[in-house]
């Protein structure tokens, strides 16, 4: 087994500011979302301590703007804590893919890197670990690029919560799509093999079809039967069946 570097500490901070910089371009895509988020808590039933606090221990933009309209909805806690549990669920598959890489370090690292691990950090770290062999790269570009999205996270939620009720068709002007352009250049250099296509096919057509069901339990069961194709075509069987029929 490849034995961990152990940086020193000007080398540390140097992997910390390489994370931090390579994930600037997910962060400016997710600076109007979080704007946009802010927003929405002032207009919403939520004060506008409860958004900051959101964005502090949930950290996770697609499941607070699906709570945050849940709970406007009065939607019970069961379908709001069902919704954002399975919209989340990709977070395993993500931890399941950096996992070879960081299972090395001790508990309190892991925990750390899970807590700031979101879609944008994991394109970002994915794309700098699988250059290297499993267990020989420091988690340090790793936190910085979670630490500098956590902040960025916390800064434009704020923003929002601030300034948002001064400009109230801010949400309708269409910066949502800047994050979806972020998603789609965080989704599109992944799919590179079959499983991965299927599954971002699946979700994505069922999202479509089913968006008109209440409490967006349209989108649950899309992302559910998305991970299901993943993770079913993951399968060592099916996937040298996939390959030899591609042959």
């Amino acid at each position: 087994m490849t034995q961990p570097i152990q940086p020193d500490q000007s080398t540390r901070w140097t992997e910390v500011t390489a994370g931090a910089r390579d994930i600037i371009p997910m962060m400016v895509g997710a600076a109007p979302f979080g704007v946009i988020f802010g927003t929405l808590v002032t207009s919403g039933p939520l004060h506008a301590w409860h958004g900051q606090l959101m964005s502090l221990v949930v950290f996770a933009g697609s499941a607070q703007f699906i709570a945050l309209g849940l709970i406007a909805g009065h939607a019970s806690f069961a379908v709001i804590w069902a919704t954002t549990l399975v919209v989340n669920v990709r977070h395993v598959l993500y931890s399941a893919t950096l996992a070879p890489y960081v299972s090395h370090l001790p508990l309190r690292w892991r925990l750390a890197l899970g807590g700031v691990l979101t879609d944008e950090v994991f394109a970002v770290a994915w794309s700098h670990y699988r250059h290297h062999p499993p267990g020989s790269v420091s988690p340090y570009y790793f936190l910085g690029a979670g630490l500098a999205m956590y902040i960025n996270w916390q800064i434009w939620t704020l923003a929002g919560l601030l300034f948002g009720a001064a400009f109230p068709g801010l949400q309708s002007l269409g910066l949502d799509f800047a994050m979806v352009a972020t998603f789609i250049a965080i989704v599109v250099p992944q799919l590179v093999a079959l499983r991965y296509l299927a599954a971002a096919v699946t979700a994505g057509a069922l999202a479509f079809f089913w968006q008109a069901w209440p409490y967006k339990l349209g989108l649950l069961g899309a992302v559910l039967a998305g991970v299901i194709v993943g993770v079913l075509l993951s399968h060592p069987g099916l996937r040298s069946r996939s390959t030899e029929a591609a042959q």
